[in-house]
């Protein structure tokens, strides 16, 4: 009762010598503009080339613009931090920060397993599929991506900012992410805590069970082939979107499946500079090597 509420937080970032945050610094803005840019270049060509108005690349053309938005939450105050040398963030911006980041987390969950659907009905039922994935279908299927990623955000955020924060005020993260927000609460956080950890559970674990689903019909269906080029032309449409999904989850997995109150670490702060910000540059460079369609497009338009 004593204690008095805090109204802002100090990012601990990447507290090292300057030489060191230079270096940071330049990093992370290299990535930052690599990022854009690829996730820029790959809506250009999806939306201008008509051989990629198929559904595969429609969703593709979304997640690209989803990962602008991903790194545009947390880099730029984070370069901001590193030229002023101040990382104080108010409590209000630490809210709309973390609404954003997983608003955008869980819509990529959904879109990713959009996506195996996809490839499922493509490989699994190639007849139906120009009747059963329609551009009214695709559409849905992305509001409903987009929907459901931003409504679990907005449950799990607001009961996070009714809690109070009475310090220490120094959080030592990058961003305001959710176990480290958590860990400078104090009081009573056990109804925030499960509910977070449910929704987490439901968010990751629903789309990887389809995404698994997805893959397992589309391996039994491969194996029925007769020809082993036929079998590996099939599983190469698919080889990309199964490399993001391994490295998406694998990092979203290990940092949120798993109880809220998580003792803050350097492993913790190194996974997330990975999902955070070198995923959103490594899943266009994925797409565009693994896709022979895409490459030849690309090359074409450059």
């Amino acid at each position: 009762k004593n204690q008095t509420a805090i109204r802002e937080f100090i990012l601990l970032g990447f507290s090292y010598g300057v030489q060191v945050q230079t270096l940071l610094y330049v990093i992370f803005l290299a990535t930052y503009m690599v990022t854009i840019t690829e996730n820029a270049v790959i809506i250009f060509v999806v939306k201008r080339n008509h051989h990629l108005q198929k559904p595969m690349y429609y969703f593709l053309g979304n997640l690209s613009f989803l990962e602008i938005c991903y790194v545009s939450v947390t880099l730029p105050r984070l370069l901001f931090g590193f030229r002023s040398q101040s990382m104080t963030i108010s409590f209000s911006c630490c809210m709309t920060q973390l609404y954003f980041f997983i608003s955008l987390m869980c819509t990529e969950c959904v879109i990713l397993a959009v996506m195996a659907y996809d490839r499922y009905l493509a490989v699994c039922h190639p007849l139906r599929y120009p009747a059963i994935m329609t551009h009214k279908l695709c559409f849905q299927l992305l509001i409903l991506s987009w929907a459901g990623g931003f409504s679990i955000s907005l449950v799990k955020v607001s009961l996070i900012s009714q809690l109070t924060f009475c310090g220490p005020h120094i959080m030592n993260h990058f961003f305001c992410d959710i176990s480290p927000v958590l860990n400078l609460s104090c009081t009573d956080m056990s109804l925030a805590e499960t509910v977070d950890f449910v929704l987490a559970l439901v968010i990751l674990l629903i789309p990887l069970l389809i995404i698994v689903f997805s893959y397992c019909c589309i391996l039994l269906t491969i194996s029925c082939m007769p020809s082993v080029q036929g079998r590996r032309k099939t599983f190469s449409t698919c080889t990309s979107h199964l490399a993001v999904v391994i490295i998406f989850f694998s990092a979203t997995l290990f940092m949120y499946a798993r109880p809220r109150r998580i003792h803050p670490s350097k492993l913790n702060k190194i996974v997330s500079v990975f999902y955070a910000v070198f995923t959103p540059a490594l899943n266009p460079l994925i797409y565009c090597l693994r896709n022979k369609e895409v490459k030849e497009i690309l090359r074409k338009t450059i």
